[in-house]
């Protein structure tokens, strides 16, 4: 069903000889198009073969399509970070808890002394924010300043326990873009946000399945800024209710969805009634069949 899709795919993300911008973009969407609908557990290997494929499209694949999180460790306070773009100053990755790259750099970037204070109390809320409703895994806040504001990335990383029979992953990504006021009294907040989502359970009676898939969702709004209602406050509710949102959106879709394919594929009857039924069924045939005919 797939297989004309696929032949047109490859056909467009082929023909890179033309090097006019439309045909480049045409190859763009294509090619985003078809790393929404393959694996999320494997997009770093078909990142890597689209590259392979179409070389010309390195650098908008590298911005475009959001990768799993890794993590990684900050040695000098022991606690666990995650590695994204908005950490990366080279090949080297600040952590948020020392404000250190590792490996160290000299001249690398770090936030203002203003914007590096809030970027603590943020990875503060969310890691308590984390713990609520993931009940473990990793997360990561980092700010970085801009000319009329700041903008942020809040990454959540939450691996399955280990089990054989059930493994999966949820990686959310969030990146805030906050445009302060020249009053002072209010803010104008940009969320744009991604959450990759994968499950394979593995038993005996259902064999192994795979689930997975991405949602990105953007929404925007003004809020007022005061001691009662800080930037934290406002971006974490933002989040919060983002979250829920693509929660409820994986739900529905992915396992609502499957469910209903299941149930319309197999039956929840068991073995003994089909065999009572099919006993009722032949009496019934049996009883018609005696019954006189009209004349």
């Amino acid at each position: 069903m797939y297989e004309p899709r696929k032949v047109l795919w490859a056909n467009t993300l082929n023909t890179a000889s033309d090097p006019s911008p439309v045909h480049t973009e045409q190859q763009l969407d294509c090619a985003l198009d078809l790393m929404r609908r393959l694996p999320p557990q494997q997009i770093e290997k078909n990142l890597t073969d689209l590259i392979d494929l179409v070389p010309s499209l390195c650098e908008d694949l590298l911005s475009s399509v959001d990768q799993p999180l890794k993590i990684a460790r900050d040695k000098t306070v022991g606690k666990d970070y995650l590695l994204c773009d908005y950490n990366r100053d080279g090949d080297s990755y600040r952590s948020p808890w020392s404000n250190s790259y590792d490996p160290p750099l000299d001249d690398g970037t770090v936030p203002s002394d203003r914007i590096r204070k809030l970027e603590i109390d943020a990875n503060s809320a969310f890691d308590q924010y984390r713990e609520m409703y993931f009940e473990g895994g990793v997360s990561s806040v980092y700010l970085w300043d801009l000319d009329h504001g700041f903008a942020g990335c809040i990454l959540i990383k939450k691996a399955g326990d280990g089990s054989k029979k059930i493994k999966g992953c949820w990686d959310s990504i969030h990146v805030i873009e906050v445009q302060e006021k020249s009053s002072g009294k209010g803010a104008h907040y940009k969320l744009t946000s991604t959450a990759m989502l994968w499950l394979q359970t593995s038993k005996e009676g259902s064999g192994v399945m795979n689930l997975g898939g991405s949602l990105t969702r953007q929404v925007e709004t003004d809020a007022p800024v005061n001691d009662a209602s800080p930037h934290i406050v406002n971006i974490g509710k933002m989040v919060e209710e983002m979250e829920n949102k693509i929660r409820n959106t994986l739900n529905e879709i992915y396992f609502g969805k499957t469910r209903d394919i299941v149930n319309g594929l197999r039956s929840f009857a068991p073995l003994g009634d089909k065999k009572q039924q099919e006993m009722l069924r032949n009496d019934l045939v049996a009883a018609l069949s005696k019954r006189p005919t009209a004349q």
